[in-house]
């Protein structure tokens, strides 16, 4: 007899904690259902955002580009003519998400620098309730899909706490892009909830913008089959329109043509739409050419003719991205509406910031060439490649366009993204919910990206926190504009706004606006600031500031006040202060050994093993040596491979898109060690020499580095993945895994160049504590 029945053993009473239900029979007992959140009448809501999309580039705000699908929203509900934003991507989404100014949110900058101070801190504090959590601790469902960028990059592998992933911060499921941008044909890390994706390759009929609407198309359908009255919260977030300018050849095909008058007579076009339609007030004024140094844009009529089949090409690609999201937001408009709850889903489509310049006054057909920032960028580097047009807009460029379009999508206003004029602040917003707010109503009150959260909140009957996680919330900086949402006549709730981005500032009160652009390295003084009447002059045209310089010199102290109320202080520009990163991203730094069958290193730790330093790369057969791709680390926007094809060893090289590749010779059969090694040079180069068991049989004498955002793919062993570092290979053999047996393959990085950035960022601390 086992112990467990032996007669003197008791068991224990599973009821001892429940003596309410003690000697009950079931009809005598009663349940203890526990409460769920009162979601009865609550509409959905779903936030459409796009990124760098300028105010003039849909219809309802004065674009030929086609938009049915949003024009059509446009009509049926209210149409935002003064809604400002943040200057940048991520401060403009940490605010929207939380209704906390960008600072206090933590995010001065975009999710790419890590600077040490608060306002730079690059996470949401867990104090800080995003309108995720909200939702979700009001019964919604929560979903996000595509752009996050709200994580800093060295935070986004698969090693780390995951503490502000999208999960994290409120929601059931994600599908998308950690980071702020990718390769819409190859993305470089799709992450699914809290998992980055293993891929070896894509269809070749593939597209991203597709992939994150048929995902969030799926979680509809999925939560609806399972509970058919949870409301949701879905944020839809495009990767699009953001550089690089990726598009299908059927949607450029649409605009072969369109764009071959030019910038100049587009800009015309477009603001003759707006006015026609109400958009700015009788006598509003078309600024001129942005002509400030840097940002200047050359008349259209004035460049060659190869130059305007060029740059027209640009626009036509950029166009069919703008084209492919409307398309994209009409397949999940046709679902709600199949689902019977058009009606009751409020749908928000907004852009994070304005139009862009950063693809030059020409443009460029290698978008990281022309995106790499350093103090120190050699005089011969090329921010262009040469490419034959076709090829410009699919996956073997990475495009954007020149600034000159991004001054005509940023119609009628001055300057771009980057920039707290209002070309890079001022953008489209459309709020519809059929059986909430007006329809074909349109709205000129200011309103600020702050606002959303608290608007949403209050349109659902949903409060905010007043803790969270045992913690009192930090208050948000927002106010609710359904007041304005429904009555035309009622006065903006956002009566003043600063703003600040790499030390260009502004201050909005009451229809009056102080600004700034300040010039990288400079003092920041009085002497910066310009003053403009935005209720009659919104198109900052007729500067004010030398007539009443006590409205400046009181504007500019309220500036003040804010910025540190705010934690906008220490001001940094980039003419520097970004270099700093966290010193315990120095552990990147050590060897690493990485076995066969590991999944794609991350994009940022691949980084830290080659920047700006020597580095070698020993690549070890565990037996005879085979056929295919030995290691990766890259994408058709810069990188390096080492592969084996018909018995030779060889090394490519893409600079930015231009290809080189070095025949290092037959590979003998009793080889075990190929390495690849990597000299720093001056000029911010690399010399590479490739070894055979310790014997030099090949490289590259002179290249320029990779740097930025480039390599964008992280480092691979035994194949190539997504997109290709050689597109004759790739087109050979596809992704050509090794058919062989590898033992690891080591990266050893090497002592850094004077030119690196943290080592510049070193030299400048240790000389400012040695002055003090």
């Amino acid at each position: 007899m086992s112990t467990t029945d032996a007669p003197d053993q008791r068991r224990p009473d599973p009821y001892a904690d429940f003596p309410g239900t003690v000697g009950r029979t079931f009809a005598e007992s009663t349940p203890h259902w526990a409460p769920r959140p009162d979601t009865e009448g609550k509409p959905n809501i779903v936030v459409v955002l796009v990124d760098d999309m300028g105010y003039s580039d849909t219809g309802p705000y004065g674009s030929e580009i086609d938009t049915p699908v949003l024009d059509r929203l446009a009509s049926d509900g209210v149409r935002l003519t003064n809604y400002h934003t943040a200057p940048l991507c991520s401060p403009s989404r940490a605010a929207l998400l939380t209704g906390l100014n960008p600072h206090r949110a933590g995010y001065s900058f975009v999710a790419n620098a890590d600077a040490g101070f608060p306002g730079y801190a690059m996470e949401i504090a867990d104090t800080v309730p995003t309108l995720a959590q909200t939702l979700h601790g009001a019964g919604y469902a929560t979903y996000a899909v595509g752009k996050w960028h709200l994580s800093r990059d060295s935070a986004s592998h698969a090693a780390d706490s995951r503490g502000n992933w999208p999960l994290q911060k409120g929601f059931d499921q994600y599908y998308g892009v950690l980071e702020g941008l990718t390769s819409i044909f190859h993305p470089h890390q799709l992450v699914r909830d809290n998992s980055p994706l293993d891929i070896d390759s894509f269809a070749d009929d593939y597209y991203y913008t597709d992939d994150i609407t048929d995902q969030a198309i799926s979680m509809l359908k999925s939560l609806r089959a399972h509970d058919p009255d949870k409301p949701f919260f879905l944020y839809y977030a495009h990767n699009a329109v953001h550089g690089p300018l990726q598009a299908k050849p059927a949607d450029i095909a649409k605009y072969r043509g369109r764009y071959a008058d030019g910038w100049d007579r587009l800009r015309a076009s477009r603001f003759a739409r707006q006015l026609a339609a109400g958009l700015f007030p009788e006598g509003t004024r078309l600024p001129d050419r942005n002509a400030e140094a840097g940002h200047d844009v050359p008349a259209w009529d004035e460049l060659t003719d190869t130059q305007q089949a060029l740059y027209a090409r640009y626009m036509e690609v950029y166009a069919a991205v703008v084209d492919n999201v409307d398309q994209n937001l009409g397949r999940l408009v046709d679902t709600l509406d199949q689902l019977g709850e058009l009606d009751d889903t409020i749908i928000l489509f907004t852009s994070d910031n304005g139009g862009t310049g950063e693809g030059g006054r020409e443009g460029t057909r290698s978008y990281f060439s022309r995106f790499a920032h350093h103090p120190r960028l050699p005089d011969d580097w090329n921010p262009d490649v040469a490419r034959d047009i076709d090829l410009i807009g699919g996956p073997r460029s990475l495009v954007h366009y020149p600034r000159g379009w991004g001054m005509a999508s940023n119609t009628p206003f001055r300057l771009y993204k980057g920039n707290t004029y209002a070309g890079g602040v001022r953008v489209p917003s459309v709020l519809t919910w059929k059986n909430g707010l007006p329809s074909g109503a349109t709205r000129h009150q200011y309103q600020y990206v702050t606002d959303i959260a608290p608007t949403l909140l209050e349109l659902a009957g949903v409060q905010r926190p007043t803790e969270i996680h045992g913690r009192p919330t930090l208050a948000e900086d927002g106010t609710s504009f359904v007041p304005v949402l429904k009555d035309a006549a009622a006065p903006s709730t956002h009566g003043e706004q600063y703003s600040e981005i790499t030390g260009d500032r502004s201050y909005y009160r009451d229809g009056l606006k102080l600004v700034t652009l300040h010039r990288p390295g400079t003092p920041y003084d009085d002497s910066e600031w310009s003053l403009y009447d935005i209720t009659t002059d919104p198109t900052e045209t007729t500067d004010l500031a030398d007539r009443h310089p006590e409205l400046v010199k009181e504007l500019a102290a309220a500036w003040d006040q804010a910025a540190w109320r705010n934690g906008v202080f220490p001001l940094v520009d980039t003419s520097g202060g970004f270099l700093r990163r966290h010193p315990a991203d120095e552990r990147y730094e050590r060897p690493l050994r990485l076995l066969p069958g590991t999944p794609e290193l991350e994009r940022y730790r691949s980084s830290r093993l080659i920047s700006f330093r020597d580095f070698r790369v020993d690549v070890d057969l565990a037996g005879p040596p085979a056929e295919g791709v030995l290691v990766s680390h890259g994408d058709q926007g810069g990188g390096y491979s080492l592969y084996i094809e018909d018995g030779r060893l060889n090394f490519a090289f893409n600079e930015y898109g231009e290809l080189v590749t070095a025949d290092a010779g037959a590979v003998p059969a009793e080889a075990r060690t190929l390495s690849l090694v990597a000299t720093a040079q001056e000029g911010i180069r690399w010399g590479f020499d490739v070894f055979v068991d310790g014997e030099r049989t090949g490289g590259l004498d002179s290249v320029h580095q990779l740097l930025g955002m480039a390599p964008l793919q992280g480092i691979s062993v035994g194949i190539d993945r997504k997109s290709p570092v050689s597109w004759p290979v790739y087109e050979r053999h596809r992704t050509f895994r090794y058919t062989g047996a590898l033992r690891a393959v080591t990266y050893t990085p090497g002592p850094k160049a004077a030119y690196d950035p943290q080592v510049i960022a070193r030299t400048l601390n240790e000389a400012a504590a040695a002055f003090e």
